[in-house]
């Protein structure tokens, strides 16, 4: 491995130390023990089952190959997966406002388990059934679990500020650290115990099943609306009018609907971004650069949030801009530098470009998850949480959809212009989004004032 990978590495690691021992006692929330047991027992939880979906990644377009599928019947299994995800995923994880999000947490990790059996059948029927379970769980995972925390957070009283660190330690960890660890063992298991592609998602399978273990004996159940003539077809209709009466919930969908979308078109382009002429790159490596670089950016995020002055509505403005140049890059860089690699050679110089500015939108999605999940917390109403979250995700799976079946129509330029037009729009919408809160702030604050005039009136008389 060339020195160059090392080196950032390294770089973005002593980064990361000094942001996180350079927090002064105002980027740290003070607390209390109950809280602190009641936040450690959720992100244990949470890292277990992002382990479980972690653990598949590296290997699972791998398995395909080996069971002699081509590239399109594998691009058909993408798309079956947020499809399933787009369609049943909507439904299912929508049940858990009525039914329980501790219930919808237990079927997440059952859902996940039967996707991972599914990967030993080299059968494309069997293995078109896990990735729709797959979609599922998926579903389940970006809205049960959080709809769970938010609702428990304040059942137990809870400051509504202290949610800001169980969200960002989520991303360091969960997203973060868990990822790049899941990527070395899933890389032993497979590789260097000769286990095969198919154990990483037995590995994923133990953990999930030790996280439900976890869910089952402590935690609590709690629910959105659990009204008995409360059927999914009206919890859709209360979720949409939600979203279409509350200019802040439409607002906060459409932003994660865009920056989702550039992300997981991003997760599909920076391979042949980094090397278009198939030089050869440590994927495995780069990818735990990602993760390190995402890892920085939220603990960015829980210094921001830990500040009463600054707002998330603020400063998520930049986060979008920024993300916007970073993945406007290789359209500027392609237009002025003309890639110079070999077949089997080293990153270029114009590739070393592009690896640093993939490494600050990665920052930028670690600022961003903890973020939006902190006005998610603040905006969605309780009794429709979970269908609302869910919602938000259809707009993402039909995009991703669209773009997997249209990979190779458009050049990669195009691709990245697009995400970054996606980003910018994002930026413009998230300005609305702060001009919405702080105008009934603006209200209230002239009407305070007015009424504090006028009660000094007689006295000043």
């Amino acid at each position: 491995m060339e020195i160059f990978y090392i080196a950032l590495f390294c770089s973005l690691l002593l980064l990361l130390g000094a942001v996180e021992l350079g927090k002064s006692k105002k980027d740290r929330i003070i607390t209390n023990a109950a809280f602190s047991s009641f936040k450690n027992n959720y992100l244990f939880v949470y890292c277990l089952m992002m382990a479980g979906d972690w653990l598949q990644g590296p290997y699972v377009y791998f398995l395909y190959t080996k069971y002699g599928f081509s590239k399109g019947d594998i691009g058909k299994l993408f798309i079956a997966g947020f499809g399933s995800s787009m369609i049943f995923g909507t439904c299912v994880g929508s049940l858990a406002d009525k039914y329980g999000r501790k219930r919808a947490s237990i079927t997440y990790c059952i859902t996940y388990i039967l996707s991972c059996f599914t990967k030993h059948s080299p059968e494309y029927k069997v293995l078109m059934v896990g990735r729709i379970l797959g979609g599922i769980a998926t579903s389940l995972l970006f809205s049960a679990f959080e709809s769970w925390l938010v609702a428990e957070h304040f059942k137990r009283g809870f400051e509504s500020q202290w949610l800001s660190i169980t969200f960002s330690k989520a991303v360091f960890f969960g997203n973060g650290l868990v990822a790049i660890l899941a990527g070395l063992l899933a890389n032993f298991l497979a590789d260097t115990l000769s286990l095969g592609p198919v154990s990483p998602f037995d590995a994923a399978s133990c953990f999930l099943a030790f996280g439900m273990a976890i869910i089952i004996f402590t935690w609590s159940e709690n629910y959105g609306d659990p009204s008995e003539g409360r059927n999914l077809l009206i919890q859709f209709k209360a979720a949409a009018s939600a979203i279409a009466s509350d200019e802040k919930i439409f607002l906060l969908g459409a932003i994660q609907s865009l920056f989702e979308g550039s992300m997981y078109t991003f997760v599909f382009l920076w391979t042949p971004a980094l090397s278009p002429d198939d030089e050869d790159i440590p994927h495995g490596f780069i990818f735990a650069t990602f993760m390190l670089s995402s890892m920085i950016g939220s603990s960015l995020a829980s210094r921001l949030m830990a500040r009463p002055n600054i707002r998330v509505e603020w400063y998520l403005q930049i986060v979008f801009l920024v993300s916007t140049a970073a993945l406007f890059s290789p359209v500027a860089i392609n237009f002025f530098i003309t890639s110079t690699g070999q077949k089997g050679g080293s990153l270029t110089p114009t590739g070393r470009l592009l690896l640093f500015a993939f490494c600050v939108f990665e920052a930028c999605v670690g600022i961003f998850w903890p973020s939006i999940m902190k006005l998610r917390s603040q905006f969605v109403p309780e009794e429709s949480r979970s269908t609302i979250l869910n919602f938000f995700r259809i707009p993402v799976n039909i995009f991703v959809c669209v773009v997997l079946y249209n990979v190779d129509a458009y050049p990669i330029t195009g691709m990245f212009g697009m995400c970054a037009g996606f980003l910018f729009l994002a930026a413009v919408l998230q300005n609305r989004l702060k001009l919405a809160v702080e105008k009934p702030r603006t209200i209230e604050n002239w009407t305070s004032g007015t009424e504090t005039d006028s009660e000094m009136e007689p006295l000043n008389a």
